[in-house]
């Protein structure tokens, strides 16, 4: 939210007091959060930083800038399914300011058809388009250096095996968004709306016991004295995939809450803003004394989901191991490096021992496991609808992209004989994926990759300040 043009050097002696009054809560922030060995399952979390910061982080980046996956095609115009929206954000750095369908290079169009073309270079287009990215929208436009053509990837109902609404590429009012260009950052949206939003998902979709009278929300306002950790008593009462549902669904707020604190507009002086850590942000949303307890927890609760969609890009390798895949743009050598970046990241997740076992879940009586299961999969879909009622435009791309993400790794964790069953040089009928499926699994899982960077970059500034 902009504060009005204000002298640099006061900007600056600002941020400089923020930082040293608010650095005095790291010590037990950063410390007293998150250790040990996570529910659910046998993996400590040192092993995940560790994992995370030397094999996943360094390459999940460079792939999310390839411009197979820097490209997402969405439609951020779909009404909301479950109540009359209030208006959406007037803030501009919520605003989408997308490009006239004429300005939009035929190579991209050609994504959805048996056509392939490259993209038209027109500079004067291109620069229409980054002028609309200055002034704090959402820039649905393509570098004049890429040239780019999306594969055709034959559309298929399998709506039984997805956890998400997908959007339908075909519809007038889909459109590409280049994800480089649009970072997920703090954009000043909250309140009502946003409430309404995380409350529906919280209160009508997490299996939450009709015993339990507080909201799960933790943005709900007067929770009442049944605060803290010692809350969560509940939790331990439901069974493994509804505990599993929970803390999915957590994890991917406390993920999305890191990057808004991470990603902070702290000032702006003379129309330029200034981004970075918000600490105060932080503390108010994870701090162990503030939150009383509970913000450890949600961050124990964003490993468990790191967890999770990193067992799904493990098991999900020989679909992609395939001569037949072809993660196509149109430039012949940079579609091998990409493939084999990603081939290289297949190969790390496979790598590390301490997986979720996703066989736990759904077992036992099988009329029983099927009927959970299909609950399971309809209250996540029906959370992927809610991501159209969010009224921040930047925050719904973003929303509806690790959602679909996390959709897309239950899919496939829960496909493991269709993908056993793969063809080698033909294309499956029993498991496929979208290339919209593909985009949104690898860049949600970066968005993890780098919550879990934003956690040890406090631990070194604090480090820095001692």
């Amino acid at each position: 939210m902009s504060q009005g043009p204000r002298r640099a050097g006061a900007g600056r002696g600002a941020a400089a007091v923020q930082l040293l009054v608010t650095l005095s809560f790291l010590p037990r922030v950063v410390e007293a959060q998150v250790t040990g060995v996570l529910d659910d399952c046998l993996c400590d979390i040192d092993s995940i930083d560790n994992f995370n910061t030397f094999k996943i982080f360094p390459k999940i980046k460079k792939l999310q800038e390839r411009d197979y996956f820097r490209y997402y095609k969405v439609n951020l115009k779909r009404p909301c399914p479950f109540w009359a929206e209030d208006g959406h954000c007037s803030i501009k750095d919520c605003h989408v300011e997308p490009c006239p369908e004429s300005k939009i290079p035929v190579g991209i169009k050609a994504g959805s058809s048996n056509k392939y073309s490259k993209v038209a270079n027109d500079t004067k287009e291109l620069e229409d388009c980054e002028q609309a990215n200055k002034l704090g929208a959402i820039n649905s436009t393509l570098s004049n250096q890429s040239k780019e053509a999306f594969i055709d990837w034959a559309r298929y109902d399998d709506s039984q095996d997805h956890f998400c609404e997908l959007d339908d590429e075909r519809s007038p009012a889909a459109q590409y968004v280049d994800l480089l260009l649009n970072p997920e950052r703090y954009t000043g949206y909250k309140g009502s709306s946003a409430w309404r939003v995380w409350n529906s998902i919280y209160e009508e979709n997490c299996f939450k016991p009709r015993s339990v009278y507080r909201p799960l929300n933790p943005l709900a306002p007067g929770r009442g004295e049944d605060d803290g950790e010692s809350f969560y008593t509940w939790l331990e009462g439901l069974c493994l995939e509804k505990r599993v549902f929970y803390k999915l669904i957590s994890g991917l707020h406390a993920s999305i809450n890191l990057h808004l604190c991470a990603n902070y507009l702290l000032e702006e002086t003379w129309g330029k803003p200034s981004w970075g850590p918000n600490m105060k942000e932080f503390k108010r949303r994870f701090d162990p004394v503030e939150t009383k307890g509970e913000g450890p927890r949600r961050l124990k609760n964003l490993y468990f989901l790191y967890l999770i969609e990193l067992r799904a890009l493990s098991k999900v390798a020989p679909y992609f191991e395939r001569s037949i895949v072809d993660l196509y743009t149109g430039n012949v050598e940079e579609d091998a490096d990409t493939k084999m970046l990603l081939l290289n990241i297949f190969q790390d997740t496979k790598s590390f021992p301490m997986h979720f076992d996703e066989k736990s879940m759904f077992a036992g009586d099988k009329k029983g496991a099927k009927s959970l299961k299909e609950e399971f999969r309809l209250h996540f879909k029906n959370i992927s609808r809610i991501m159209d009622c969010v009224g921040c435009d930047k925050c719904r791309l973003w929303g509806k992209l690790q959602t679909q993400g996390l959709g897309t790794a239950l899919k496939i964790l829960f496909s493991e004989k269709e993908i056993q069953k793969l063809p080698e040089n033909s294309p499956s009928k029993g498991f496929q994926l979208t290339r919209q499926e593909i985009v949104a699994l690898l860049n949600a899982f970066g968005r993890l990759s780098t919550s879990i960077r934003e956690l040890q970059n406090f631990k070194v500034l604090l480090q820095h300040r001692r």
